[in-house]
């Protein structure tokens, strides 16, 4: 599974999919990784991100614990930013994004600090989002075996 990340949800959704999760991604510069404990326990990490030539790529400073624990076992979960939506407003919120998958090992980090570069291999992609009324939340998962799902929940 190396095709680009737009490719890969365009095949079985629509271009606007991908780039709706984009401009969530990209709406704020701090989201929340999650990895796994040498231990097996979850680990909550901040962390920043790109897109980049139509990849997901993220870094991690020398000695973190994250980068620790990707190299170990390369799973993880990635929350984009997010917005509370605003009261008597929320048909606007745009929603947010999660993402998972395994994180693959892409050399050192080119720009800034140092450190190491991870390119995301996507096993899912998830939107949450309210209906146009505001009364229904809205689930919309992606992954590449089985394409787009739709859920709409009270």
């Amino acid at each position: 599974m190396t095709e680009l990340f737009v490719e890969r949800l365009t095949a079985t959704a629509c271009a606007s999919d991908a780039a709706r999760v984009r401009r969530l991604f990209e709406s704020g510069r701090h989201k929340t990784i999650a990895t796994i404990r040498a231990d097996g326990s979850p680990r909550i990490s901040g962390i920043e991100c790109e897109f980049t030539d139509g990849e997901l790529t993220f870094g991690s400073m020398p000695g973190a614990r994250k980068g620790a624990d990707l190299r170990r076992d390369p799973r993880f979960a990635l929350h984009g930013p997010t917005e509370h939506p605003a009261e008597g407003k929320e048909a606007d919120w745009p929603g947010e994004a999660k993402i998972s998958g395994r994180a693959v090992p892409a050399g050192p980090v080119s720009d800034g600090p140092d450190g190491d570069l991870f390119r995301a291999d996507i096993a899912e992609v998830v939107i949450t989002r309210l209906n146009p009324e505001a009364t229904l939340l809205v689930i919309e998962s992606w992954t590449p075996r089985r394409g787009l799902r739709v859920i709409d929940r009270e």
